[in-house]
């Protein structure tokens, strides 16, 4: 009697002790299997983004072309890039409201800073875009940058975690931010702030590292 009482309190130790490793392993095992499809989704959205940019840059107009050059403020760039995209991206007439992005260490985008936008816009399965003017007298330099927060209003809305972006070029060509970077400094600053997460990721970069 008291070898069978014994072997049901070692039967219950075994099953707490099991139980408890499961707790602990299933918060880690879900957030990997998460994250893996947000990393998915940006290279599918990568992939869309780049063939579109390639369609408007095949049929782009010699008065769209003088439009730009005219603009004479970020923001009336940032409107004719915005009027090119909205169709491919169904772009929303409606904003997110109190859609605050952040690195992914959990630090603010402040207002000034490279990768802080001004607009967000709804688009299609409820992701949310952004657009922005950096137009500069260097003709290697970008022109504009875009974000994709490909989780929309739902968190985390962190960089390198649901949100990933591309800089574009003359000519229509887009680059993932991070890409003139090597691999130290890649690795480094996706851990750190996330932005260069949307290279580190398309080159098969490890999120578990």
């Amino acid at each position: 009697m008291a070898k069978k009482h014994y072997l049901k309190l070692e039967h219950s130790i075994f099953l707490f002790i099991l139980l408890g490793i499961l707790l602990l392993i299933m918060p880690v095992s879900f957030e990997s299997t998460r994250q893996a499809g947000f990393i998915s989704k940006w290279n599918e959205k990568f992939n869309r983004v780049e063939y579109m940019f390639s369609v408007i840059n095949a049929h782009i107009t010699e008065d769209i072309l003088k439009s730009m050059n005219r603009a004479k403020t970020p923001e009336e760039r940032e409107a004719i890039l915005f009027a090119l995209v909205k169709p491919y991206l169904r772009i929303s007439d409606n904003r997110p409201r109190r859609y605050k992005p952040k690195y992914i260490n959990g630090s603010k985008v402040y207002k000034g800073q490279t990768y802080f936008f001004d607009d967000f816009y709804f688009a299609e399965n409820n992701t949310i875009v952004g657009i922005k003017d950096i137009k500069s007298d260097k003709s290697e330099d970008a022109l504009f940058l875009m974000m994709f927060d490909i989780n929309g209003i739902l968190p985390p809305n962190r960089w390198g975690k649901d949100i990933y972006g591309v800089s574009i070029f003359d000519g229509g060509k887009i680059e993932p931010f991070g890409f003139d970077l090597d691999m130290k400094e890649l690795k480094k600053d996706c851990f750190e702030t996330g932005i260069s997460c949307s290279y580190y990721y398309k080159i098969g970069g490890g999120f578990e590292e």
